[in-house]
C-alpha cells in the first residue's frame, strides 16, 4: 500500500497546480501540511504554466493498494 499526499495550490493565473509526494509519512497532519504548503508558496520553487503559485486549495492523501493479475 502507498500513501500518496497531494497538495493543490492556486497560481497567478487562475488555474490550479498538483504537487504529489509519494510514500507520505503517517501521521501526517493538517498542520504539517498547511505548513508545507505554505513554505513552497514563500520559497517560490515551482513554476507551472498557470505562473508562481500563490494560495492553496486544498490537500488530500490518497492510499494507493495493488493487487496483481495473472495473465495466464
Amino acid at each position: 500500500m502507498s500513501r500518496v499526499l497531494e497538495m493543490v495550490f492556486n497560481t497567478e493565473l487562475g488555474t490550479s497546480k498538483t504537487i504529489r509526494v509519494v510514500d507520505a509519512k503517517d501521521p501526517l497532519t493538517g498542520a504539517e501540511v498547511s505548513a508545507a504548503m505554505d513554505t513552497i508558496i514563500a520559497k517560490n520553487i515551482f513554476r507551472s504554466n498557470g505562473g508562481e503559485l500563490v494560495g492553496k486549495i486544498k490537500a488530500q492523501i490518497v492510499t494507493i493498494t495493488s493487487t496483481g493479475v495473472s495473465l495466464a
